[in-house]
């Protein structure tokens, strides 16, 4: 009987010994990261993703809502409990334990073997691009060249009579498309992709100021589904690519781009270039290269209509009962948590990398020779 007992806690207490283990050596050894992601994630994912793409809704949403209630009320029973029942007190603490283990062996496993252990693989840049130091005078000529696309493509697309860019294709369909379709460049794309969730809380991902997320532990793209939804085609190709092992953000972005770009869907095409256009504008300006800003001015009225939109128009107004938690408190604690997760794992620029996209974007542009 003891024995049977202390194996319950042997278990779960030998799966995060081991996720802990495994995540020392992928730091450690690049190579075995990199045979990892090759050769066991496709394998463990596919399945995984298979099964959550089942229901109509997001499983790691619901998982998440689920940690939140058992910790708020099951604590407080718990607690009543161990008050109430003297007689069984070792054995509701021996439940409450053996739970709390379990949960965290299961976050353990799935935060490893589906997020952090790709982390440290040899980059998807440095696998599929030429990295070199970039000039000034080219990243204005890419300036230039996203411009010129973004304005030819703004003449194509529907508008509505606000003027601005809406959506009307299957966005979900063209998306895995899309995806599909820059796999045959980038063999590590391929694979099945379900289709990707909204997520119900969208109004609390708006104040987080968060388009899409990716839940290691239910293996789903998920998007807001408040934002401007001419966002959701660079959005789900970033998600998307999460799901095929490419954790580093700045490359998600260039993926995003590269899928978007690539699709036979004008709008698509338009939204991936309008997400790349906003990264080197914004870098131009950062960078307070003075050369590019006479390119500004010849941004069409169109374009300027349809950047830098995250919400739609008076969406705060309108959503205002929805807050329960300051929108500047969340946006914070998000940034911050988002900011440490990165950093944890390597990338010392922490939410700055996701600007870093403007790097490969020169490297795809303009390779070394």
């Amino acid at each position: 009987m003891i024995k049977r007992i202390k194996l319950r806690y042997i278990i779960p207490v030998g799966i995060i010994l081991l996720m802990v283990l495994l995540n020392v050596i992928a730091r450690l050894s690049r190579g075995f990261s990199d045979f990892y992601v090759r050769r066991i994630f496709p394998v463990l994912s596919t399945p995984f993703v298979f099964i959550s793409g089942l229901f109509p809704f997001s499983v790691g949403e619901v998982m998440i809502i689920l940690l939140l209630l058992l910790i708020a009320i099951g604590i407080p029973a718990l607690i009543v409990l161990l008050i109430v029942k003297k007689d069984k007190r070792r054995k509701t603490a021996g439940i409450a334990a053996l739970t709390a283990l379990w949960i965290l062996a299961y976050i353990c496993t799935t935060e490893n073997l589906n997020c952090f252990i790709m982390y440290q693989c040899t980059p998807f840049s440095e696998r599929y691009l030429n990295h070199r130091e970039h000039t000034r005078s080219e990243l204005i000529e890419l300036y230039g060249i996203l411009i010129d696309r973004s304005n030819e493509l703004a003449l194509q697309v529907p508008r509505d009579d606000d003027g601005r860019f809406y959506i009307t294709c299957d966005v979900d369909r063209e998306a895995r498309a899309a995806m599909k379709r820059a796999a045959k460049e980038y063999p590590q794309l391929s694979g099945y992709y379900p289709k990707a969730k909204k997520i119900h809380s969208s109004y609390f991902m708006s104040q987080a100021g968060l388009s899409g997320i990716y839940f290691p532990f239910s293996m789903e793209a998920n998007y807001n589904g408040d934002m401007v939804r001419t966002n959701l085609p660079d959005t789900l190709c970033h998600e998307y690519a999460h799901l095929k092992g490419i954790m580093q953000e700045d490359e998600a972005n260039f993926i995003g781009f590269i899928a978007a770009v690539g699709s036979e869907n004008a709008e698509f095409r338009y939204s991936g270039y309008l997400s790349a256009l906003e990264y080197v504008h914004n870098q131009i300006y950062r960078r307070e290269i003075s050369e590019g800003y006479s390119l500004t001015d010849t941004i069409s009225d169109e374009v300027r209509a349809d950047w830098f939109r995250f919400l739609p128009d008076g969406y705060w107004e309108k959503n205002r009962k929805k807050e329960i938690i300051s929108t500047d408190t969340v946006s914070t604690v998000s940034e911050t948590a988002l900011d440490t997760n990165i950093k944890m794992n390597g990338r010392e620029e922490g939410t700055e990398s996701y600007s870093h996209v403007v790097n490969l974007l020169l490297d795809y542009y303009f390779p070394s020779e």
